[in-house]
């Protein structure tokens, strides 16, 4: 792997960072993700996209113009080549909100897409952050909500501890929101799922990511 992370900015909302990079991670800029950057003195190893929310094509020394037909969005272009790069962990910026909320779908099924790949994506919202795992476990630390959904058919095996609302080797569907609206009671709580994918939203509250 070449680095730790891989940082991608995109059009959305964007809070600001939890964590800067640092030398050894990879941070791309996907379209009108440029300009947090530029407000934000972030300096990006890649500008990529159609540049059609951006409005121009910026003048960087790393561009990679997309088209503006193609099956991919450009944060899951980006993502993909992050992963061919070698990248397991991924923090996502500015993939919520904004003037389309379908990306804000597109961006939430694309934490299952690493998951199905062994990696691991999270995706920031200002006091939140979405994530997801497939046949494993997550401790998380954080404060106020937790929910959990299947998103994916079925899960079976999933348990929750250190909530208000505890799961033990129960079965989650797609079609019945059973995991919404759960909270912290300890500092640190444990999800895991035996059998299927699920996709974990919680508060955060400091600047560490598990």
């Amino acid at each position: 792997m070449n680095g730790h992370e891989c940082y991608i900015i995109g059009a959305g909302d964007f809070y600001g960072l939890r964590e800067a990079p640092d030398d050894s991670d990879y941070v791309i800029a996907a379209d009108a993700g440029y300009n947090y950057c530029r407000e934000n003195n972030i300096i990006p190893d890649l500008v990529l996209g159609d540049f059609d929310s951006l409005g121009e094509k910026p003048k960087h020394e790393h561009l990679l113009e997309l088209p503006v037909e193609k099956d991919d969005t450009d944060a899951m272009y980006a993502l993909k080549l992050g992963l061919e790069k070698g990248y397991r962990r991924f923090y996502i910026y500015g993939g919520l909100g904004g003037k389309r909320p379908d990306h804000s779908i597109a961006n939430l099924q694309s934490l299952l897409y690493l998951a199905n790949r062994g990696a691991r994506g999270w995706l920031f919202g200002e006091k939140y952050v979405w994530t997801a795992i497939k046949n494993s476990s997550l401790r998380i630390a954080g404060e106020g909500d937790v929910s959990v959904f299947c998103l994916d058919g079925r899960a079976e095996g999933v348990s929750l501890k250190g909530l208000k609302y505890e799961l033990s080797d129960a079965s989650l569907c797609s079609d019945f929101p059973l995991g919404v609206s759960n909270s912290f009671v300890c500092p640190e709580a444990e999800i895991s799922v035996s059998n299927g994918a699920l996709i974990i939203m919680y508060g955060i509250k400091v600047n560490e990511i598990d």
